[in-house]
């Protein structure tokens, strides 16, 4: 059966944008595995019942507030104990990524997932996407084999290995076709499906590879060198796939666009004190075992047997040897591996009193063609880009923020006027959501859009305090469909999903979550919701290491039945994506960048307007009832003038069709170089400084503000604000 409507995970779904996934739960805590529920109610419950849960991988503890779980489905054999990642949908499937491979799960039911086929094909970490009968699987891990073997690549120079983007043809859904492959140099963490409105021919594939950079022995013309020694070396650039629809198989890079070129290292907060003390002694631990440690930025870490192996068995093969590693070859790894760790993971060694550069990678990129722009989620600098030539995006304005650790991804709202970053802090595997941890490490960073620029407004964490066997920090999530508001629901790894109202940017509120209890009470456990996104009127989570769970929205005093019924019935054909998405009126496809129109009209109660408002606030007289009529949201009409379609509401083929649907999920930043004074004059680094909560130019004096906390210009930022 040929798949006719694709969704995946990240892109701005309808624009999608993410949605919190961790929504407090109600009621008292119980001894069961069964969920401890609330009613609904206008106050989060209290004591939080998401604090005590009792842990258990299949039979952990559950506590849920203002959702419904539809249905818990654990993994297929092949994939059980084996990392779930993130998610795509096409027709009434979810195809859910995998260390292993992926699997394909027919959700007609939700109630009742069934599997459709296990593709076992090993790579980390496997992100996936869909176009029409395109499937596509990220690989970056030095293990993944191009005939999607097991046993996997243990040279350190292979013509076996895969590191890049995989392409299927899913045309029978249940029988995958494994078609071709696009090698990069620093294989594939994240990618984002992009469709250029000018190009039918083709699709697009931005390409976030955050490993580091192969040998050019293995993929020739791969350079680890700074662009100043080399001009094509693979760092601080991106990959920009071209997909002929017609002859897949023939996929290639079109171009490398430089986008991080003069940023410079960020501030940053360092870790907890807990953090820190905790660090020193297993380093210590481990050294006194005999064990290998790495300092990386000024901080010393573990280096596990696992990464630690296939260098000591390159330094056998280097002498010609054979068998297990000496004591010679274990010390002559210990010499060179200073410099080896320096030239992966920090570039090159730093001159004295240089300036350090920022970020030579991103993470993850969301995409809004409708609007012409991407979020761009790289490690230190949140990023707009402009895509209006999607061959080749630009860099035109950055965000660094001491609070952040690691910016991760990005997700726009409806409309186009908000944008948000979240902090994967500790890199997800870490319990950053204790009640030692600050709220603004490892939450999310709301910002309004406004002539293409970018302005802090707040942040958002889900507070529930976890324990230290739980790893917790924002994560994925998509925009639930509900016109004129913007609410969300996120994954926060094992502190659940979240769902919170940022309509108002300022003063975002946690409405609804689910949680269990963690998978190991006495250890750290492989488990938590990697993404969950909405699709057709649930909400699919990718289960690390329990599955597929399915909830639904409950109404609430957040939310009416009636915008339930809203959102359920607009009908997607692609989640998070640039494609398409099939209206719930006439039946008709909306064109990329418009969304269907709800075919329940919207009634809200007269004063809340989908807001929520600080307790006690009091609503100005233009506000009253502005929302109750039910209209529709009209903000595509702005977006499409934007984009240059000059129809207005309800004229055209599309009459069916509001608002424009982001697309893109965060992976990486685009953008070839532009004026650096153009470009200094869009960096905004925050400042945390007594007194003071000022974003600063680099080099610059604060952003509105009198008085000046930032740091005085050095020689790189001279022209800042010129």
């Amino acid at each position: 059966m040929a798949p006719t409507h694709q969704v995946r995970r990240r892109t701005a779904l309808l624009p999608l944008a993410l949605a919190l996934g961790s929504l407090a739960l109600a009621g008292c805590s119980s001894s069961t595995p069964a969920a401890a529920s609330a009613g609904a109610s206008a106050v989060a419950p209290k004591p939080d019942p998401r604090v005590g849960l009792k842990a258990g991988l299949m039979n952990a503890q559950e506590a849920v507030w203002n959702l419904r779980v539809v249905s818990k489905t654990p993994p297929s054999e092949k994939f059980m104990g084996s990392t779930n990642s993130d998610l795509a949908f096409s027709q009434h499937y979810a195809i859910q990524g995998n260390y292993n491979g992926y699997q394909v799960w027919d959700i007609s039911n939700p109630a009742k997932p069934v599997l459709a086929v296990g593709y076992f094909c090993p790579a980390s970490q496997s992100d996936v996407s869909v176009y029409k009968n395109l499937l596509f699987v990220s690989g970056e891990g030095t293990s993944g084999r191009l005939d999607c073997g097991a046993e996997g690549v243990k040279d350190t120079v292979s013509m076996e290995r895969l590191r890049g983007i995989r392409i299927f043809d899913i045309t029978d859904i249940k029988a995958p076709k494994y078609i071709g492959n696009v090698q990069t140099c620093r294989g594939s963490h994240t990618h984002t499906v992009v469709e250029d409105p000018k190009d039918p021919a083709n699709i697009y594939i931005y390409v976030s590879g955050s490993a580091g950079v192969r040998s050019p022995s293995e993929m020739p013309g791969c350079s680890k060198l700074a662009p100043d020694q080399d001009p094509n070396s693979a760092r601080f650039r991106i990959e920009v796939i071209q997909v002929p629809l017609a002859n897949p198989a023939a996929a290639h890079i079109i171009t490398s666009p430089r986008i991080f070129n003069d940023l410079v290292a960020p501030p940053r907060h360092g870790e907890s004190p807990e953090d820190i003390a905790a660090a020193a002694k297993a380093a210590a631990d481990w050294r006194a075992k005999g064990g290998y440690t790495a300092t990386i930025n000024g901080e010393e870490f573990v280096l596990p047997s696992r990464f630690v192996d296939p260098m000591l068995d390159s330094v056998v093969k280097a002498r010609n040897g054979t068998g297990a590693p000496t004591a010679a070859d274990s010390a002559a790894l210990r010499t060179a591996l200073p410099a080896m760790l320096q030239a992966r993971f920090g570039g090159p060694p730093q001159t004295p009193g240089a300036v350090r550069p920022g970020p030579d990678q991103c993470h993850d990129i969301t995409v809004y063609p409708a609007i012409g722009l991407a979020g761009g989620a790289c490690g230190g600098y949140g990023l707009l880009l402009d895509i209006s030539d999607v061959a080749n995006p630009k860099r035109i304005g950055a965000a660094a923020d001491s609070n952040f650790s690691y910016w991760h991804s990005a997700t726009f709202n409806n409309d186009g006027t908000k944008i948000l970053f979240s902090d994967e802090w500790g890199g997800g595997g870490q319990p950053k959501c204790r009640i030692t941890d600050k709220p603004e490490w490892g939450a999310d960073a709301i910002f309004t859009l406004a002539n293409k620029t970018m302005t802090f407004r707040s942040y958002y964490k889900m507070m529930a305090p976890q324990t230290v066997n739980e790893n917790c920090v924002a994560h994925n999530g998509s925009l639930i469909p509900i016109p004129g508001r913007d609410v969300m629901i996120q994954s926060w790894y094992q502190g659940g999903v979240s769902v919170f109202d940022w309509t108002d940017a300022a003063h975002p509120k946690e409405i609804a979550f689910h949680d269990r209890g963690p998978v190991d009470s006495t250890t750290m456990g492989n488990g938590g919701s990697w993404s969950v996104y909405w699709y057709n009127g649930v909400m699919v989570s990718s289960e690390i290491g329990r599955g597929l769970d399915i909830f639904e929205l409950t109404p609430s005093a957040f939310i009416s039945q009636n915008e339930i019924d809203a959102a359920k019935s607009v009908h997607l054909g692609v989640l998070q994506r640039p494609e398409p998405a099939e209206a719930g009126l006439a039946g008709e496809l909306c064109p990329v960048g418009r969304l269907p129109r709800p075919a329940v009209p919207v009634e809200r109660p007269v004063g809340r307007q989908g807001v929520v408002r600080p307790e006690g606030a009091r609503e100005g007289p233009e506000e009253v009832g502005k929302h109750a009529a039910g209209r529709p949201d009209q903000a595509g009409h702005a977006a499409r003038r934007r984009s240059g379609d000059r129809r207005g509401p309800g004229q055209g083929a599309d009459a069916g069709c509001v608002g424009p649907a982001a697309g893109g999920r965060a992976v990486l930043i685009l953008g070839q170089p532009i004026d650096r004074r153009t470009r200094m004059k869009n960096v905004m680094v925050r400042q945390n400084v007594p007194g003071h909560d000022a974003w600063c130019p680099l080099g610059g004096p604060p952003y509105n503000s009198p008085a000046s906390p930032c740091p005085s210009p050095g020689p790189r930022d001279s022209t800042a604000g010129a």
